[in-house]
């Protein structure tokens, strides 16, 4: 089986595991959650399959590297990591709905890798400023800092949805239920996983300015996608001092959230399209 074939049947199972998440908000039940869970389970296996296989395959070919030369390893690289915070936020503070929020978001950057004919999905070779071993470290350390951003974005519009519903019937936004936690722990999870994200984003911020020493030699050179990492950086920095300084909790934490998950798509998505620049390869 090829690399292709075993994350296309990966895609399935996420898009599998994205509709029953969203019957599970209907008819709940612990049995149906499990086997949700284990479900996801299989499919990260198939998943993590199928990116040890497609690196093995460029070997094979001659190119020998990490997969994630071209977008459609990215996308598919990134939707990796988030399936990495998905199961630590799911364990760690049993969130039964966060699959409902993740899975859209993985089942369709999967399937927009695989099916759209913009995207290229051959095993390419590493331009010469990607050949590196600083690849792995710089990108995976991002990649996972803006898993984390994700997860902390849905979470965000979580809470406002939440606290907008208990406003506008009059009760106090404090109530826990079996699918959604009370909304000091949906703001607990806002703040973990900007901590875990903004300490990630750090050390890829410091790989990266090693790594482009060592290809172009300098440590910065203001890059779009340099300049836009910094510009998401110090917003979530705004975000930690906030909440560390002056308390910051609730609506405004999740707004500053928000703000800077948009910050990180334009500095993932943008970047490429829009401005041209060392990053636009990626």
């Amino acid at each position: 089986m090829t690399s292709s074939k075993l994350l296309g049947i990966t895609t399935l199972v996420y898009l599998v595991c994205m509709a029953g998440n969203f019957a599970y908000l209907f008819f709940r039940g612990r049995k149906l959650h499990a086997a949700l869970m284990g479900i996801a389970v299989l499919g990260f296996a198939a998943h993590t399959a199928g990116l040890g296989l497609r690196w093995h395959e460029s070997y094979q070919i001659g190119y020998g590297h990490i997969p994630l030369a071209n977008f459609y390893e990215a996308l598919v690289s990134l939707s990796w990591t988030t399936m990495i915070i998905f199961f630590y936020i799911e364990f760690r503070y049993k969130v039964k709905l966060m699959g409902a929020l993740v899975f859209p978001i993985i089942s369709l950057a999967m399937a927009y890798a695989s099916l759209s004919p913009g995207v290229q999905s051959e095993i390419t070779p590493l331009i010469p400023a990607l050949q590196s071993n600083w690849l792995t470290y710089h990108v995976l350390t991002c990649f996972l800092a803006y898993s984390s951003f994700a997860v902390s974005f849905v979470t965000s519009i979580v809470y406002l949805f939440k606290a907008g519903s208990h406003e506008r019937a009059g009760q106090p936004p404090v109530k826990s239920t079996d699918v959604m936690p009370s909304l000091e722990a949906i703001d607990e999870i806002i703040y973990k996983t900007i901590a875990i994200g903004f300490l990630l984003l750090t050390v890829g911020i410091i790989t990266g300015s090693v790594w482009a020493n060592y290809a172009w030699g300098s440590y910065w050179g203001w890059d779009p996608k340099e300049t836009w990492s910094l510009i998401t950086w110090f917003i979530y920095a705004a975000f930690l001092h906030a909440r560390l300084t002056r308390d910051w909790r609730g609506r405004r934490a999740a707004i500053i959230s928000i703000a800077g998950f948009l910050c990180v798509l334009f500095t993932f998505l943008g970047v490429n399209y829009v401005l041209s620049g060392l990053h636009s390869y990626a």
